[in-house]
Order: C-alpha cells, then sequence, then structure tokens
C-alpha cells in the first residue's frame, strides 16, 4: 500500500514530540494575561533551554551594546513571542533520536538548518520586515520532514539516497519519485500536528516551490532563497549535494541585486560562525 505523507508525520510526533516546556511557553505567550516575569519562569525551569537561549540573545545574532544576563531581561528585550520562536528553534535541535549515521551527519545538518535560519532572518531585515524570528524559526525547521523520512522509514530513505547521487537528481526530487511526495510536505504536516502557526507551516511546506504559497509568498520565497543561498555558500550540509536553482517567482518578489547579497552573505558567514560556536559548544 502506497504510504502518505500524513502517516510519517503522524508517526513521527509520537516519536519526536515537543518538550513539556515548550508547550507550557506557548500556551503562556498566547495568553494576553502572561507576564514577561511568569514567562521568564517557565523558561528558566529548564536550565538547559535557558543557557541555549541566553547564549544566543548574546550572540552575534543580535549584536546588542550590553550582556543580556537573564531570562526576564531577554523577554522584554527581545520580545515573548520572539523568545518563544527561538526556543522552539533550539528545542527542534534535540529531539529527533536514533537516526542513523549512514543517512545524515545530525551535525552537519543543523548547521545547514541554522544557517538558513540566519540567511532568512537576515534577508528579512533587509527588507524591513517585522518579527524576524519567524524567519529565523522557518529557516531552522525547513528541512526537518527530511528527519521524519529518516526517521519512519530508512530503507526508502536509502533508496532516495542511491538513486539521486546515481542520477544526478536533487533529493526532494527522487522523494517524489520514490515516496510520491518531498520532506517539505512531510515537515509542513509535521508542524501542524505539532500546532506551529499556519504561516510557518506554509513556509516550510513551500520552501521548495513558493508557488504553492497561498496565505505568504513573499514569505515562502524568502525561506527558498535563503536555503538556495546558504548551500552555494556550503554552510552545514541536509544531504542535498546539489544546489537548487531558483524558482522566477521567488527572485521577483524579492527584488534583490546581485549587488545586495554580497553585504547579506557577508552578515550570514559571521552570525552563522558565532551561533554554530555557541549552539555547539
Amino acid at each position: 500500500m502506497q504510504m502518505k505523507a500524513i502517516d510519517l508525520a503522524k508517526k513521527s510526533s509520537t516519536l519526536a514530540s515537543l518538550p513539556a516546556v515548550f508547550i507550557r511557553l506557548n500556551e503562556a505567550v498566547n495568553n494576553p494575561l502572561s507576564s514577561v516575569n511568569q514567562i521568564a519562569r517557565i523558561i528558566s525551569e529548564d536550565a538547559g533551554l535557558s543557557a541555549r537561549l541566553l547564549h544566543i540573545a548574546n550572540s552575534a545574532l543580535y549584536q546588542y551594546p550590553a550582556r543580556i544576563d537573564n531570562i526576564a531581561v531577554a523577554a522584554t528585550v527581545i520580545g515573548t513571542e520572539q523568545l518563544r520562536d527561538l526556543a522552539l528553534a533550539t528545542s527542534v535541535l534535540t529531539i529527533f533520536k536514533n537516526i542513523p549515521a549512514d543517512l545524515v551527519h545530525m551535525e552537519h545538518f543543523w548547521c545547514h538548518s541554522i544557517a538558513c535560519g540566519v540567511a532568512a532572518k537576515t534577508m528579512g531585515a533587509f527588507h524591513q520586515e517585522h518579527a524576524l524570528e519567524r524567519f529565523f524559526l522557518a529557516g531552522v525547521l525547513h528541512d526537518i520532514g527530511r528527519l521524519v523520512i529518516f526517521q519512519t522509514c530508512g530503507e526508502e530513505a536509502r533508496l532516495i539516497l542511491e538513486k539521486s547521487r546515481r542520477e544526478g537528481k536533487h533529493l526532494f526530487e527522487t522523494e517524489k519519485e520514490i515516496l510520491g511526495f518531498d520532506h517539505a510536505e512531510v515537515g509542513g504536516l509535521l508542524l501542524e500536528r505539532w500546532k506551529i502557526p499556519n504561516n510557518l507551516v506554509e513556509m516550510v511546506s513551500c520552501h521548495h516551490d513558493p508557488n504553492k504559497a497561498q496565505r505568504g509568498l513573499h514569505e515562502s520565497s524568502l525561506i527558498h532563497l535563503a536555503d538556495i543561498l546558504v548551500h552555494a555558500m556550503q554552510l552545514g550540509n541536509s544531504g542535498e549535494r546539489f544546489v537548487p536553482a531558483i524558482e522566477d517567482i521567488a527572485w521577483k518578489c524579492n527584488e534583490f541585486s546581485r549587488e545586495d547579497l554580497r553585504p547579506i552573505m557577508a552578515q550570514v558567514a559571521l552570525q552563522y560562525d558565532d551561533l554554530v560556536e555557541t549552539i555547539f559548544q
């Protein structure tokens, strides 16, 4: 029987569930009666999460002039919703377990994901977008469906890797040939089960084909461009051997020029190096 993308997402959501602290944090952030101190207390109950968030708040990703030394200050300076998005971005690094090393090098995978998040946030800042952490989060999560495939159907994943290398095709193209769907679709379905906001779901599910975006073409196109940029810069590796082609609609609706990309790439390289050192130290 032909497997379905939703079946993989359902199975993976059981194997890789969100940490309880994040679920409580999300509920608190969505509650208009919650205070900054209440939200900070929830985060502070998880020492590892608190440390990661403080490291990120003091990294080159933000470049604040004064050191941020506690979660309440971080929530005030960065914003509670934005801190919640950073919490999810860092929490997801720890929840996928026991994926065979012959399928993916997990640190290289997450380095690519972090790089995409940094690139998406940097590009969003270039266009003076609001709530830049949503772009960072979408970038970090964009390939999460690939981990679902690796986690739930290892035999098919090996066939996909072998066939794409043998035929010189992109992994997402070969995924569709063998599975009938690609990792972007699976990733979007997993995020839906995690009750992640719809705009983030669409950014992830449409990052290879922003033409499919119904709510936010510009946002999905930005993740598409960020993914391609960090592939070209060779920052990390999600298993893909080739740099994907840019969809025309993504380039047009973001209006970047070649001259624009030089300072963006320089900023991405700086923030990426600092953030990877911070997260994996």
